[in-house]
């Protein structure tokens, strides 16, 4: 019997190994080599005393209006100047020229674009203080003639209330929340002519930059599915909503249209209403491999090309959707349901074919996070070609983040880019989420144009950029910055000017480019100029090093099917994480990089490199002279930011320190000296930023929460050890007492945990008064060892434990009952069999406490799969013994049976209440008491969704508990066809009382 449970114990650690799947490899991770511009002196615009553009072209009158505003806020003018703009009619292209004659400009162009791109430059270069000279001459077409932006903040209400807990991970701008209405009218008029104006504004703002197309949210909104019948009814508010939302935002988008921007509507798929989810349930059974329920979405999109002729495309998303981008009180939803191959061909077969026919264009993202080809399209090749290869539609555009994975530093760039037939575009992130979401100074310009180069040098189908301005990540869970509204939002613009001007040149010189926007934005004297530009330039360095544990962050780590990013300690944006599977595989990849222990200090090291360059980084900007600014208050919130910047890498540098010198000692290769000098320093510096930063909306102190965890359970983890090893002590006295005869109740669950079978001989004569022992001595250690186990924080895992145990002693005290059998000798081998699974368990325990434990789990394939081997040989021998102690009673069939049914009594309890509870809210309470996991994963994705755990698991591990249970009862109950001769009669079953 024991062979047979070590080969089931062996089968089961081979199963978890698989399960965690974890794997380290290596990686290209792109170098981000920074300089800094040379000072040169601010040339005053000069007094325009003629701007000639051909009339009644409205994008070149914006263009011109952008000249004249950039020549005032230049400064006073010096000299005079005239402008005289002309183009040809050519469809394609625009690239211009400019010829220079005494203080005359001739701008010439062969396309309306042309022409409008060379005034809007030229607007930049009279802001930026440069000579006209350096205009004059050709201007060749953009390298990456399509420059795409997000909706950035507008239609956003700043409400300060929204920020203020900074616990909302939603997804969703909440842009239109004021407008749209939950009943009639549906849309609110006032305040539609504030949204209004604020995307206008937004128009101006990015063509002024050099963008020339927008994505804004919406799909469903605007259909009434006329040409479906039977998807709404006559009298559906469905179908109202969309005729008030055509006819209060149309106009909008319109307008964006008119001034240079291609307008393209942005959604998840599968989209749905209520009624639509009926009406495609009902005929295709929501079965997205089918073609004819996409016929109803491209019949959606016909109806709104025909209602909204401005419109030029779509851009839609498979990879990601639900609760975290819906919109509260409407019942316009999305679902991760276009998860295969033949569902997303499916689909952009029926988007391409609609497009041709109606001259329009569709963007698909490759984003996805998943399993299989659809979910990882976006980093592998093959994949990438599984789901797309033979799609050659000239109306499919591609969209794929220029990282191998989401927009972290210390990440090759996306291969997937460099292959394929496909028109491609690709994606940046201006204000980046996970590194400070704007709050920090962070320089993408070189990153970026290393990017653009790589891709157009590989692949010529990669024709444009599609700019994040503000998008991306938690809105209200971070710092109270909106584009152009409110906050520090000039330090992220940067990098969405800077982004324009790469697609139009990807040569471009960066760091020219950045002291051009320092010259527009911040101040026209060149030492203040000069500052801001070293300080920029030392960013990469500061975040790559600061946000990232560098030996872990450039390699490849896999786990449970997935990559996870490169910045798993912090789990995500502003959470510091303080789980051990995070921290200690952190610490194990940062050790292994390295000979020795070089790689930890390495780690380390970097840490306190990050914070003398952000101290360097305040020096420079907070020694320029306050005078030299546009506007003090931009000054006062540039310097602000890096104060901010100093205290939050101060704290993170000693967080690294605190817990790879815990893992550290966990691993045998520490002192617990150096640890809690670690502690102290992360205690002060942490208290520090809390004084400083809590409940400043504009520089929120990050959430602690997670790490302050992490900490209890690592102070408690050497009075942990102590703990078990005084238990492991008075456990293997009792077994040696036993073992030796001194004392009977000792003697008897020696005897009847290593030889069940003699249970009923050696409880023959045991006293009365020793009885009781049987069951106090198991129990208290069980309960004693669980308490060490969990760090006397966790009764969630209790519950759940306690539950197992109960459920599996309930069910056999119920056997014994109607099997007549004597309880006492079952009670013996049992406790005899828990006394030595608790040694085992404490065996573990006593060197290192609980966080040894979990580290050796996390970081150890060998000690994991010896441990899960032997302990499952430990649990399956309670059951083995409480067989064998019932076999002198009943049959070999009837005590195996009994067995059966205590091990799904063990599953049923437990899982019966996960169930009741609810399972993401059931593990939710048990990780966050535990620290095994991520404390930020239920709080932003789910620990399900991310785990990819169904979520009726506890139901179904209810019922599998049933049905071992309904097993064993049938096994124990069912009677004997035959009876050997000689053998005493064995007492039948007796349900009736």
């Amino acid at each position: 019997m024991l062979l047979v449970l070590a080969v089931l114990g062996g089968a089961v650690a081979a199963g978890l190994q698989a399960a965690l799947g974890l794997r380290v490899e290596g990686k290209d991770v792109p170098a981000e080599p920074t300089s800094v511009a040379p000072e040169r002196a601010f040339a005053p615009p000069p007094r325009w005393t003629t701007l000639d553009v051909p009339t009644g072209d409205e994008r070149l009158d914006l263009a011109a209006a952008e000249l004249r505003r950039a020549s005032r806020s230049a400064g006073a003018p010096r000299g005079t100047a005239s402008l005289r703009v002309r183009h040809g009619n050519a469809a394609d292209g625009d690239g211009y020229a400019v010829a220079l004659r005494g203080t005359r400009l001739d701008l010439t162009a062969p396309s309306r674009a042309g022409a409008v791109r060379g005034v809007y430059e030229l607007a930049q270069a009279v802001g930026a203080g440069r000579p006209l000279a350096d205009l004059a001459g050709e201007h060749p077409t953009s390298r990456l003639p399509f420059r795409m932006v997000d909706l950035g903040a507008a239609g956003v209400t700043p409400d300060p209330d929204e920020w203020r807990d900074g616990d909302d991970y939603s997804h969703r701008s909440g842009a239109f929340d004021d407008v749209v209405l939950g009943g009639p009218p549906y849309v609110d008029d006032a305040a539609l002519a504030d949204a209004s104006a604020s995307v206008e504004r937004y128009v101006e703002h990015v063509l002024a930059q050099g963008h020339n197309a927008i994505t804004v949210p919406g799909l469903l909104e605007y259909v009434t599915f006329a040409d479906v019948p039977g998807v709404y009814e006559a009298d559906d508010e469905h179908v109202a909503r969309a005729r008030a939302m055509r006819a209060a935002f149309g106009p909008v988008w319109q307008r964006a249209h008119d001034l240079g921007l291609r307008v393209y509507l942005r959604f998840d798929m599968l989209a749905l209403t209520p009624p639509l989810r009926a009406y495609l349930a009902d005929r295709y059974d929501l079965d997205t491999e089918d073609p004819r329920l996409w016929e109803v979405y491209a019949a959606a999109l016909d109806e709104v090309y025909r209602e909204m002729p401005y419109v030029d495309g779509i851009v839609v998303r498979v990879g990601e959707a639900g609760d975290v981008y819906d919109t509260p009180g409407l019942d316009y939803t999305s679902e991760l349901a276009v998860t295969t191959v033949p569902a997303v061909r499916a689909m952009l077969t029926a988007f391409t074919d609609q497009a041709e026919r109606a001259d329009r264009e569709v963007v698909f993202r490759t984003w996805s996070v998943g399993v299989g080809a659809v979910g990882d399209m976006h980093t592998n090749r093959e994949s990438y070609e599984a789901v797309l290869g033979g799609l050659d539609s000239d109306r499919l555009v591609v969209s794929t983040k220029y990282s191998l994975g989401d927009f972290y530093r210390h990440l090759p760039y996306n291969d997937t880019l460099e292959v394929g037939e496909h028109r491609r575009i690709v994606e940046l992130q201006s204000r980046r989420e996970f590194e400070g979401q704007g709050a920090l100074p962070d320089d993408l310009g070189v990153l970026h144009q290393q990017a653009l180069q790589r891709f157009v040098a590989a692949n010529p189908r990669v024709e444009g950029v599609w700019t994040w301005t503000q998008d991306g990540g938690p809105w209200r869970a971070g710092p109270f910055s909106l584009l152009l509204t409110t906050g520090f939002w000039q330090l992220y613009d940067l990098n969405s000017e800077v982004a324009a001007r790469l697609a139009v040149d990807p040569d471009a010189d960066v760091a020219e480019a950045t002291a051009d926007w320092a010259r527009r934005t911040l101040s026209r004297d060149p030492a203040t100029v000069r500052a801001v530009g070293e300080a920029l330039a030392l960013s990469p360095q500061v975040i790559g090093e600061g946000l990232y544990v560098g030996p872990y962050a450039d390699r490849r780590v896999f786990a449970l099917g997935l990559e996870p990013p490169p910045m798993m300690w912090v789990f995500e944006w502003d959470i510091l994480t303080g789980d051990s599977a995070v921290l200690d595989v952190v610490y194990a990849v940062t050790r292994d990089s390295a000979d020795g222990r070089d790689g930890v200090e390495t780690a380390i090291r970097e840490g306190d490199d990050a914070l003398a360059g952000a101290e360097r980084m305040r020096a420079l900007v907070a020694g320029t002279d306050p005078a030299s600014w546009r506007d003090a208050e931009v000054r006062e919130r540039f310097v602000a930011a890096l104060d901010f910047q100093v205290s939050l890498l101060r704290m993170l540098g000693a967080y690294r320190a605190m817990v790879l010198r815990h893992a550290q000692w966990l691993d045998g290769e520490g002192s617990r000296e150096a640890w809690s000098q670690a502690r102290e320093a992360f205690g002060s510096a942490a208290d520090a930023h809390e004084r400083a930063y809590a409940g400043d909306l504009a520089l929120p102190a990050w959430n602690l929460t997670a790490a302050r965890l992490g900490l209890e359970r690592a102070e408690r983890d050497l009075p942990m050890a102590w703990a078990a090893r005084g238990l492991l002590v008075v456990a293997l006295g009792w077994l040696l007492i036993g073992a030796l005869g001194r004392v009977p109740a000792a003697r008897v669950l020696w005897l009847a945990g290593t030889r069940p079978w003699r249970a009923a001989e050696a409880v023959r004569d045991l006293p009365r008064g020793q009885r009781a022992l049987l069951v106090a001595v198991p129990l208290g250690l069980l309960a004693a060892s669980r308490l060490v186990f969990t760090w006397f924080a966790a009764p969630a895992h209790l519950l759940a434990a306690g539950l197992g145990w109960l459920g599996l002693v309930a069910v056999l005290a119920v056997a014994v009952r109607l099997l007549r059998a004597d309880p006492w000798p079952v009670l013996a081998a049992v406790g005899g069999a828990v006394v030595l699974r608790v040694v085992l368990l404490l065996v573990v325990l006593a060197p290192r406490g609980p966080g040894g434990y979990w580290f050796a789990f996390w970081t150890s394939p060998g000690r994991r799969s010896a441990y899960v081997a032997v302990a499952f040989v430990a649990l399956g021998w309670v059951l083995v013994a409480a067989a064998w102690a019932l076999r002198p009673s009943v049959s070999r069939r009837r005590a195996a049976g009994a067995a059966v049914a205590a091990a799904g009594g063990a599953v049923v309890v437990p899982a019966l209440l996960v169930a009741l509870v609810g399972l993401e809210p059931a593990l939710s309470a048990w990780n966050d008491q535990l620290a095994l996991l991520p404390w930020g994963l239920h709080r932003i994705l789910g620990l399900t969704v991310y785990l990819g755990v169904p979520a009726g698991a506890a139901w179904w591990a209810s019922a599998a508990g049933a049905g071992v249970m309904l097993l064993g009862v049938v096994l124990t109950a069912a009677p004997s066809r035959t009876r050997q001769a000689g053998t005493r009669s064995r007492p039948r079953l007796k349900f009736s009382a």
